[in-house]
């Protein structure tokens, strides 16, 4: 059984995609206002927002209960629209070390999306792939949406 893996989700929005890049690499700390049944909080631990080598810490909801999550940022590239943030301590580590989250958000022709892809290690081959942090994601992702698309 595989117990390393890397899985991607892409999802369809309405809203400019500069819009939630742009809230991920400099207010991470809105998603809480945009998504409070998934986000309790963001904070930035060191450094500065949006900058590769910053650490930013997340309370989030996970099956019903408050899980976090410390991120450092690995990768920024605002020509790809990309972000890539490495969790270094949080509850996920438990069950998958490494985990690697990449954002990155493109608009080709019609076609606006957030695409959302996770790299990662089981600590055992009987874990399941983490699907359910993918889940988590979209929604946020697809709540952005709505939440930029009632603002315009």
């Amino acid at each position: 059984m595989v117990t390393t893996g890397k899985i991607t989700r892409e999802v369809e929005i309405k809203c400019d995609c500069h819009l939630i890049y742009e809230l991920y690499k400099h207010t991470p700390h809105d998603s809480a206002v945009v998504d409070p049944e998934k986000v309790e909080a963001c904070h930035l631990v060191s450094g500065q927002r949006g900058a590769p080598g910053s650490v930013i810490q997340w309370h989030y909801y996970h099956d019903g209960k408050l899980e976090t999550a410390k991120e450092i940022i690995e990768e920024v590239d605002d020509e790809l629209h990309k972000i890539v943030f490495r969790v270094i301590e949080g509850n996920i580590l438990e069950v998958y070390n490494p985990f690697i989250i990449t954002l990155k958000t493109e608009d080709v022709g019609d076609k606006k999306s957030v695409i959302w892809t996770l790299e990662f290690e089981k600590v055992n081959a009987s874990i399941p792939d983490p699907t359910q942090y993918l889940d988590l994601l979209c929604g946020i992702a697809g709540n952005m949406d709505a939440h930029f698309l009632k603002q315009s």
